[in-house]
């Protein structure tokens, strides 16, 4: 299937530009296969996965590897344009149709209800509006469809509370992306209408010191059948 973001002619502008970001993202998330256990965490993720699926903020393309056979075909979406170069490079060496495509997560350039899966990673943290970004994926799949999710946010004790906002009023938007240490994703997703089904609290890395962004959930959510 030919790649959309390999293709000759203008591409649009990008509607994220992080562009050192980017390739600092490229080189640690690598190193985190391994030495953090993302790897694991990308199995679990995507674990039974099945028909059409859009990940959205799909990265350097990481869980491409991970999807499983009974996928029918990837639509990924990835905004920042070095990451998507690299997804266009793991889009090929994947054992599933990948298709990459530029868009941002508030304005999902797909039809309604055109999805069995959606898989977001390490992405609600960055989003610029997080409801408009949920509404968007909510739009996408169809009635019954799963949300695969594997997000950081808000946790530990006061202290680190007090410590993650505090990080996202000041330095850390500007230095990571745009990501954000505070935010709630489970409660996000409860908002936005979705069925939260089994979910787990991970802490990467599972081992070594807490850091602000350590505090993760891996999980799934539903598009009620009846919406």
């Amino acid at each position: 299937m030919p790649l959309r973001s390999a293709g000759s002619g203008k591409l649009p502008r990008d509607p994220v530009h992080h562009p050192l970001f980017a390739r600092y993202y490229a080189r640690v998330s690598v190193a985190a296969e391994t030495r953090a256990g993302m790897a694991g965490v990308r199995e679990r993720l995507l674990a039974g996965v099945s028909g059409r699926v859009i990940e959205i903020g799909a990265g350097n393309g990481l869980n491409f590897a991970h999807y499983p056979g009974t996928v029918s075909e990837v639509v990924a979406i990835e905004p920042e344009r070095t990451l998507r170069r690299l997804a266009v490079d793991a889009a090929l060496r994947s054992g599933v149709p990948v298709d990459v495509v530029p868009g941002a997560a508030e304005a999902l350039p797909v039809k309604s209800e055109a999805f069995d899966a959606v898989v977001v990673s390490l992405v609600l943290c960055s989003v610029r509006d997080l409801p408009r970004a949920l509404a968007e994926i909510r739009r996408v799949l169809r009635p019954g469809g799963a949300v695969r999710f594997f997000e950081h946010g808000r946790g530990g004790g006061q202290a680190m509370r007090l410590t993650q906002r505090a990080l996202d009023r000041t330095v850390w938007p500007p230095l990571s992306g745009g990501c954000h240490l505070s935010r709630d994703p489970i409660a996000a997703l409860r908002e936005a209408g979705f069925e939260l089904g089994p979910y787990r609290q991970v802490l990467m890395p599972e081992k070594g010191p807490r850091l602000p962004s350590s505090y993760c959930v891996l999980g799934t959510a539903w598009r009620p059948a009846e919406s």
